[in-house]
């Protein structure tokens, strides 16, 4: 039986930093404007797995544009708080980008090296146009400049979870999204994820 409190291994689910309404008014918001951006153009979603996909779902079914989809996984290297920008591709595209307009689907950029990385790799396919869409952003944390045309929402550098994003692939589907905390006495290490972006 789950904990109701959403706790386990001395873990417990903290704060809301953004709560339903706000994060689907956003995204409806992110969705109306991408459809103007677009209109008339050859638009590929690219959405980044595992964190992106339920803001990538919500934000494809705001938009009013016709636009195809597809998904890339990626796995970067670094100690267990820090990426060092290596990056290995885990799932690649299956639909060829040259010539059209994509845009990348984050949930959460901190550092910007594996987003660098992904704008690098994608933009030697030849795309018309390759445009990024964060969910949050934590400018605290950027380590290299990284254009993000469609920001959902700037966060403080804190360990967030729900919407997409997990803690050992566990609480992506809160429907809010919440600061992770340690409970006390927990020797844990602070809290870290793989490198979002």
């Amino acid at each position: 039986m789950g904990d109701p409190a959403g706790s386990s291994g001395g873990e417990r689910i903290g704060e809301t930093l953004i709560d339903s309404s706000r994060l689907h008014g956003r995204v409806s918001e992110l969705g109306a404007e991408i459809s103007r951006d677009y209109a008339g153009r050859d638009l590929v979603l690219v959405g980044v797995l595992k964190g992106a996909l339920i803001f990538m779902a919500d934000l494809m079914r705001s938009l009013s544009v016709p636009c195809e989809i597809d998904l890339m996984a990626v796995s970067s290297y670094g100690s267990a708080t820090d990426s060092s920008g290596v990056v290995r591709i885990l799932k690649d595209l299956d639909t060829s980008i040259n010539g059209r307009d994509v845009l990348i689907v984050e949930d959460i950029v901190d550092s910007g090296l594996t987003l660098q990385y992904l704008l690098r790799n994608l933009r030697a396919r030849d795309p018309a146009t390759i445009e990024v869409c964060a969910l949050l952003t934590k400018p605290e944390r950027r380590r290299v400049e990284t254009p993000i045309r469609y920001v959902g929402f700037e966060i403080p550098n804190r360990f967030v979870i729900g919407y997409g994003l997990d803690h050992g692939q566990r609480h992506r589907n809160l429907d809010y999204v919440a600061v992770l905390e340690r409970g006390q006495g927990s020797r844990r290490r602070p809290f870290s994820r793989p490198e979002a972006g």
